[in-house]
């Protein structure tokens, strides 16, 4: 009997075997990522998800593209979730390390990581500046000169001064410029594990920059900024660390994006880009720790997929009053979004919280709630004395202040 019983003991003890199932199972992203790191290996097939199987060129190059958004919606909640800026020109510091890794390898002759190194450097200088003047103002102020900003910047993509951008027809990448590893189809899994690394990162330097004591500033300065001011320190400064972050961790995504694509997009300068990472953001919950990477992965799958249901022979065959509106994938995307925001306010991050909050009310319902135990005599009475004294004590209180 006492074996069993020490047996039990040691089980739930800190640090023992009760312990170790609680600390694998707060583990659980490290063996996602061990799955999505093996996935290029897989050749299960998933219909309605994926059009082939898995292991797939078509099916990597759409899951690389998921992950590679929701990492640039992970970073881009750097600003709007935990720092409170709302940003409209997030996608000039995308577009900015694309181009200019772009730009150095074909116009100037340099090579592939130098390139990547001189476009990162590009975006982060870019986001320094910008950030310098645009956090000059605050709210709406800042939004409109962020927007500003980067209308500027799609303009000067579009119109193709210098003659690097390729204007409105993009820019693609010569093979010959690229490393052989990631040219080519038969490659792909190599483009998948670089964007799954490059999620890895984002997530990396997101939890570490917010679980810093320059994180905990930008909570403040989202909750009251006024109030940051008072205990003696500059929000300025503290905003711009974040702006700058964000916007090296975009530059960064655009390199990718490059990778991916095989060149430079200049829709990728459009302010609809970054309302695009606004509504990932909004989709899977701001200011959460996943929720911003499940909105980006979410809203691009289905960019893509619900382009296929718009085109299909069942919407087709739809009277007219159905069809137009079905046929169009912006729509689908709309009333997706709608519908998540109100049936989930937070976002997706709030289902699980929803579902256990269900699983109590109606456990609580069925079972009833059990009575609050009565508190002890002495010490209700203590209770009691305390606010008759306290009753007095205002009582008292006011006759002196009475005139």
């Amino acid at each position: 009997m006492s074996t069993v019983t020490d047996t039990a003991t040691r089980a739930a003890a800190p640090g023992t075997g009760g312990s170790l199932v609680h600390r694998l199972l707060r583990r659980w992203p490290v063996g996602l990522f061990v799955l999505l790191f093996l996935l290029p290996y897989c050749a299960l097939e998933v219909p309605g998800l994926l059009d082939g199987p898995v292991g797939s060129a078509g099916s990597l190059q759409l899951l690389a593209t998921c992950l590679l958004f929701g990492a640039l919606a992970t970073g881009y909640d750097l600003l709007l979730g935990r720092t409170g800026l709302l940003s409209f020109g997030h996608a000039l510091y995308f577009a900015a390390g694309s181009y200019a890794t772009n730009t150095m390898m074909q116009e100037a002759g340099l090579p592939f990581g130098l390139s990547v190194v001189l476009g990162l450097v590009f975006g982060v200088v870019l986001a320094v500046l910008l950030g310098s003047v645009s956090l000059r103002v605050t709210g709406i102020g800042f939004s409109m000169v962020t927007l500003a900003f980067a209308q500027a910047g799609s303009i000067v993509v579009a119109r193709d001064p210098g003659g690097f951008t390729g204007g409105e027809e993009g820019r693609a990448v010569a093979a010959g410029f690229l490393p052989s590893s990631l040219v080519g189809i038969d490659n792909t899994a190599n483009l998948y594990w670089i964007t799954l690394a490059f999620l890895g990162l984002t997530l990396a330097v997101v939890h570490l920059t917010t679980h810093s004591p320059t994180g905990r500033v930008w909570e403040g300065i989202k909750e009251n900024e006024r109030r940051v001011e008072v205990l003696g320190l500059r929000p300025y400064g503290f905003k711009l660390v974040a702006f700058t972050v964000a916007g090296g961790l975009a530059a960064l995504g655009g390199i990718v994006h490059l990778l991916l694509t095989g060149g430079s997009t200049p829709h990728t300068t459009s302010s609809e880009f970054t309302l695009s990472l606004l509504v990932m953001v909004v989709l899977g919950g701001s200011g959460t720790r996943w929720g911003p990477m499940l909105g980006g992965i979410l809203y691009t799958w289905a960019d893509h997929r619900l382009g296929d249901v718009a085109n299909s022979a069942a919407v087709a065959d739809l009277p007219a009053v159905l069809r137009v509106p079905l046929s169009q994938p912006l729509f689908l995307l709309g009333a997706l979004f709608v519908i998540v925001v109100n049936v989930l306010p937070g976002g997706l991050a709030a289902l699980p919280g929803r579902i256990r909050e269900a699983r109590a009310a109606r456990r609580g319902g069925g079972k009833g709630v059990p009575d609050a135990p009565a508190p002890d005599a002495p010490a209700a009475a203590a209770a009691d004395t305390d606010t008759d004294t306290d009753t007095d004590t205002d009582t008292d209180t006011k006759e002196r202040h009475t005139p």
